[in-house]
């Protein structure tokens, strides 16, 4: 009996520690990103090549509660990052699940913040942000924004590098489509790139969320 027990303890003990291990990230240390290409480049925390990095710009959006949203919102904050639109038939239904995902992780947390973009802001407007957050169990630290498509498609595009059509010149016209999740840190810096669609990228980017928590730049 004793030696069951003692079997029985071990295999908890091994098993705590697999999932401890599932919310690590694989690397001490995130690179930063600041093309198209998502090369990785490493830099110290402390490197002064980071007060002249990429990082996103300044903005001002409108979330599913009629609220502002702006850089301030996301002052000391890493949130996660995301383009969608209410009425998407195809991948977005699989993206606001995985983000889902991110948010259960940190419902607790404060400091981590989720941003999904709307690429069809005129139709998405403020009721209809607040009947899809309803809809899909939407918490406080996810904020569905619409606003002015330029102001949108520039950030999707020029800032958070979200599509993967490298040299193609795109405009207005050209709708805006992906699943990426963009990971960006305290300082609006972007750390990490994921498939949206995938739950192991979806599960690597919550671990590397844990991992940027811990560092102090």
């Amino acid at each position: 009996m004793k030696n069951k027990i003692v079997y029985f303890l071990l295999l908890i003990g091994l098993i705590a520690c697999k999932e401890s291990k599932k919310n690590e990230s694989r690397i001490a240390t995130l690179p930063f990103y600041n093309e198209p290409t998502f090369t990785p480049k490493w830099l110290d925390a402390n490197d002064e090549k980071l007060g002249s990095f990429h990082t996103i710009p300044d903005f001002e959006l409108t979330n599913q509660n009629g609220e502002i949203i702006t850089q301030k919102t996301f002052e000391n904050k890493i949130y996660v990052t995301d383009f969608f639109f209410t009425t998407c038939p195809g991948i977005c239904p699989m993206m606001t699940k995985n983000m889902h995902l991110i948010q259960e992780a940190f419902k607790e947390d404060d400091t981590i913040l989720i941003l999904s973009h709307s690429v069809t802001p005129t139709k998405d407007s403020v009721p209809q942000l607040k009947t899809y957050a309803i809809e899909n169990e939407v918490g406080k630290n996810w904020h569905l924004v619409t606003g002015d498509k330029k102001q949108i498609y520039d950030l999707g595009r020029q800032w958070y590098f979200v599509e993967e059509d490298l040299g193609e010149t795109k405009g207005l016209d050209d709708f805006l489509h992906t699943e990426n999740f963009i990971l960006i840190d305290k300082n609006k810096h972007i750390r990490g790139i994921y498939n949206g669609l995938n739950k192991n990228s979806v599960k690597q980017l919550i671990a590397d969320i844990n991992t940027l928590k811990k560092e102090t730049l």
